[in-house]
């Protein structure tokens, strides 16, 4: 079998890389394709932040005649320097269902890793923090929730344990029927005092052009509430601006709200349509029909990604806590939806995994970032 590093520069390797997924998933339902120039733009030096301060380069597998699987192989620098760490970090994995063809990936990414000096091997994790973590677990039966986390066949947990992988951390999704999920009543009341105190405020959105005159502020906060989250590292202000900008154009401003204390921004609640039968149906691509396709369905779906809540953390013995989960009970109630999921919450927040049993989350869908001493 032999190991092809891609040239970005040449675009027929680029889209062999990116395309090889399509090819593997064709026929499961429950694969949501990504946009093909996302991912582009991911292996783009020139067009994405990731690169002005750290390294990925892109590998395929193949035997000699028909691709076999890929890998991602990444080196972020201010994450290792943050944390004090030695860590080189995998991304976009796929694989058939061949041992030998992923050991021969994983055999590479080794060698790659302690050529740069790094003694852990980590993933999959992505370019940001909406990129999806995990290799999953559990949940196949579901489809997965648009392109916010990742979707793979049962068999990758094997390709990795095998090769001596074990977990580092879960990122469980909660789902959410409207049926069940009730929040105490004594929340809402803890809510309604901390607002008429009049510091904490709820601040909502009539449009996008109201929406995106606050991005900036959104970002430095959320950037600042993740700080002792295993994932985080603070992202470079045109990292913000990057994500921002691709959450706005699929935003849906009624559904994005801001937790405020004296005007400043300390808390927030992302929450998005399930947009991923139309996504399925543009198979990765941007056209007219498509772009109304999923207009359509942004307005038409019942279920709601919860993907992006947070409170920081000096506020959250202050009655912020009790205020975010009255507002993510209010912004499924009011506007209509019967079905939600929350998605990808680190097991390691266990206070918020304490609470999503309380209100009737029921985990159903697990994903696991592996490790691997080098």
């Amino acid at each position: 079998m032999d190991i092809k590093k891609i040239d970005v520069r040449n675009k027929s390797q680029v889209n062999e890389f990116v395309k090889f997924p399509f090819r593997l998933y064709r026929n499961c339902p429950q694969w949501v394709p990504p946009f093909i120039g996302d991912i582009k733009i991911m292996m783009n030096p020139d067009k994405h932040p990731y690169y002005e301060h750290s390294d990925a380069e892109f590998f395929t597998v193949s035997n000699g005649n028909e691709m076999l699987g890929r890998i991602a192989l990444m080196e972020n620098k201010p994450f290792n320097k943050y944390h004090d760490v030695h860590k080189a970090q995998f991304y976009l994995f796929d694989c058939v269902d061949d041992q030998e063809a992923a050991n021969k990936l994983f055999e590479f990414a080794s060698k790659w890793s302690k050529e740069r000096g790094l003694n852990e091997l980590v993933g999959p994790k992505g370019f940001s923090p909406f990129d999806g973590y995990g290799i999953q677990i559990e949940g196949f039966e579901h489809r997965q929730m648009m392109i916010m986390m990742n979707y793979n066949y049962p068999y990758y947990t094997k390709l990795v344990e095998n090769l001596g992988f074990t977990k580092e951390v879960d990122f469980v999704s909660d789902y959410l029927d409207m049926k069940s999920f009730k929040i105490p009543e004594r929340i809402h009341e803890i809510s309604r005092r901390v607002l008429e105190r009049g510091r904490f405020k709820v601040k909502r959105f009539a449009n996008k052009k109201e929406l995106s005159d606050w991005a900036w502020r959104i970002g430095q906060a959320y950037n600042k509430a993740f700080v002792n989250n295993w994932e985080y590292y603070p992202l470079t202000d045109r990292e913000i601006k990057f994500q921002l900008d691709n959450i706005l154009i699929v935003a849906v401003p009624r559904l994005m709200k801001i937790i405020t204390y004296d005007d400043e921004v300390v808390g927030f609640l992302f929450a998005f349509p399930d947009i991923s039968a139309a996504l399925q149906r543009s198979r990765g691509r941007i056209t007219p029909w498509g772009i109304a396709d999923i207009f359509i369905s942004l307005h038409r779906t019942k279920f709601i990604s919860l993907n992006g809540v947070g409170v920081l953390q000096e506020y959250q013995g202050r009655g912020a806590n009790a205020l975010l989960y009255s507002e993510i009970h209010n912004t499924i109630y009011e506007s209509g939806y019967t079905e939600a999921e929350l998605t990808q919450v680190a097991n390691t927040a266990v206070q918020m995994r304490n609470d999503l049993r309380t209100v009737g989350g029921i985990e159903y869908k697990n994903h696991r970032v592996y490790k691997k001493k080098l």
